[in-house]
């Protein structure tokens, strides 16, 4: 009895999932629609992963701000240790390497370097004959050393010149004595690289220098996306498209080192590309002051999140302003996305809402239609905690971002369970957030890729179906993650092109009642084989 009840009770939630599909509408698009969108993703906020080429011709390119890295002494055969993490002296007594003996770089140049500690300090040596500590709070001259490199053995050198060498009493110390050679000797330490993971707009432009950088993503910039990918877009019943942007944005044409000017006029652009293609914008703010995630679409310099600091987050106050006041009255404008991604671990929930209370506000100041979109928190977060914080009451989206990745819980799944993941699991939290009375459901970000390895182009589109059957759902739409990218199944053009994601009438909101029949057929079809 219990279990055909259960079996009834999953089969009329599917069935909800897909009525609700027509109870909600968007304005702003024509004919009732909802948002079937696009993220412009890797284009005004880099994402090194995206386009890997844009990283390739930087000198040093495996040293860039962020690269953790432990240097072994080749005498002592120890590791470099910063004491407790930093704060302390630094010593060279370690027989295996973990987070005290791993060092962020902050990059000068392409042969100096900054090295940050696990909590936060710099090491500094003050001149000829010091020993180095982790004890400065910011770097400057005395924190800066200048790296020679040998394949996997390097040198460092003091701001003076002076070598530094592992003692036989197990310090560092700025005293070896003339230019060392490259055998074993108490100045030449074996680098690992242990990540290098951050390639974003930090890394880019600071490690290819201003003049070079601004070369390379002007040419980015101008052909990466361009109007004839609106086109089509609107050919492939795309409404929308939502659009990462930086903070330094606000900043243009002269943004603050090392951030390069330009993107305000492409994203000018891509609204006139919109406007007449009959497609809207979401501008949505990927990378805010001081990084809310510590990723490289966050823009952060090393993976430190530093947003919720007041002065951080009143600069992103200052960026929607701009934006507001800039687009609102647009016709392109669908609407504004406060911040993109914050981290649950690091945002505190009180902090965040009280941001996207003032965020909302500000957008009112400007438009009374434009929709304010606040974005769930990464990590170990309950979306239903954005429903209870009366951030505001009209034209209000929670944005969720739904990937079966990135979570060990999908690393054994097969395709079959990733397809009865989203009709369950993912069905079931869109149709309760749905009837939550509180603001719209946004899927900002979703992918037709997964971990599991031998998907047939047939599963990839049973896959891409399942999500668009359920995803229709979301009371205020869904924008794919990304239009273009080296990795083929994130690639929405490839995707298309070749067959892999059919979308078929789930972008056409009049021939919803195919979608409903389908939906049904689904239900009496799992009906059929539970009962």
């Amino acid at each position: 009895m219990d279990l055909a009840f259960s079996k009834w009770a999953y089969a009329f939630l599917l069935f909800c999932c897909f009525s609700f599909h027509g109870a909600y509408s968007v304005e702003g698009l024509h004919g009732g629609s909802k948002v079937r969108g696009v993220n412009l993703g890797g284009w005004l906020v880099i994402e090194g992963w995206i386009k890997p080429s844009l990283f390739e011709g930087i000198p040093n390119g495996d040293m860039l701000d962020g690269t953790e890295v432990q240097f072994k002494s080749v005498t002592l055969q120890k590791y470099v240790s910063a004491e407790n993490g930093g704060g302390m002296n630094v010593t060279v007594d370690r027989d295996e390497a973990s987070s005290w003996e791993t060092f962020r770089l902050w990059r000068v140049s392409a042969s100096q370097f900054q090295f940050r500690t696990s909590q936060g300090q710099f090491l500094t040596c003050g001149g000829l004959g010091c020993s180095v500590s982790a004890t400065a709070g910011t770097p400057s001259t005395s924190e800066t050393f200048y790296i020679e490199r040998n394949n996997d053995r390097v040198h460092i050198k003091t701001n003076t010149g002076a070598y530094l060498q592992a003692t036989i009493g197990d310090q560092l110390t700025a005293d070896f004595p003339g230019k060392p050679g490259w055998d074993d000797n108490g100045a030449t330490f074996q680098m690992m690289i242990v990540a290098n993971n951050l390639h974003g707009d930090y890394q880019l432009a600071n490690g290819y220098g201003h003049n070079e950088a601004k070369r390379i993503l002007k040419k980015h910039r101008n052909s990466f996306i361009t109007i004839g990918d609106f086109n089509f877009l609107y050919r492939h019943g795309i409404n929308t498209v939502r659009i990462p942007v930086g903070w330094w944005i606000a900043h243009d044409p002269d943004p603050p080192a090392p951030f390069i000017g330009g993107s305000l006029e492409a994203l000018d652009n891509a609204f006139s590309w919109a406007q007449s293609n009959d497609i809207r914008c979401i501008i949505d703010l990927h990378a805010a002051p001081g990084s809310q995630n510590g990723m490289e679409h966050s823009s952060s310099r090393d993976g430190s999140t530093n947003w919720p600091a007041p002065d951080y987050i009143s600069q992103t106050l200052h960026v929607i302003d701009f934006l507001a006041s800039r687009y609102a009255r647009h016709p392109a404008l669908l609407g504004i996305e406060l911040l993109n991604e914050p981290s649950a671990a690091t945002v505190p929930l009180d902090t965040l809402v009280s941001y996207y209370k003032q965020g909302y506000q500000i957008v009112r100041k400007y438009s009374a239609s434009a929709y304010v979109i606040i974005c769930q928190r990464i990590g170990n977060a309950d979306p239903f905690e954005l429903y209870q914080a009366n951030i505001g009451f009209h034209n209000l989206v929670v944005d969720l971002h739904y990937y079966n990745l990135f979570d060990t819980f999908f690393v054994n799944m097969s395709s079959a369970d990733n397809i009865q993941f989203i009709y369950r699991s993912r069905a079931a939290q869109l149709q309760a957030l749905n009837n939550a009375n509180g603001p719209l459901v946004f899927i900002g970000e979703w992918v037709n890729e997964w971990n599991a390895t031998s998907g047939s182009q047939t599963d990839y589109q049973d896959f891409g179906r399942a999500q668009l059957e359920v995803y229709n759902s979301a009371s205020f739409g869904w924008a794919y993650w990304t239009l273009k990218n080296d990795r083929r199944h994130w690639d929405f053009e490839w995707n298309i092109r070749n067959n892999y994601l059919q979308l078929g009438d789930s972008v056409n909101n009049q021939n919803f009642n195919n979608l409903m029949l389908l939906g049904l057929a689904f239900t009496f079809s799992f009906l059929h084989q539970v009962l």
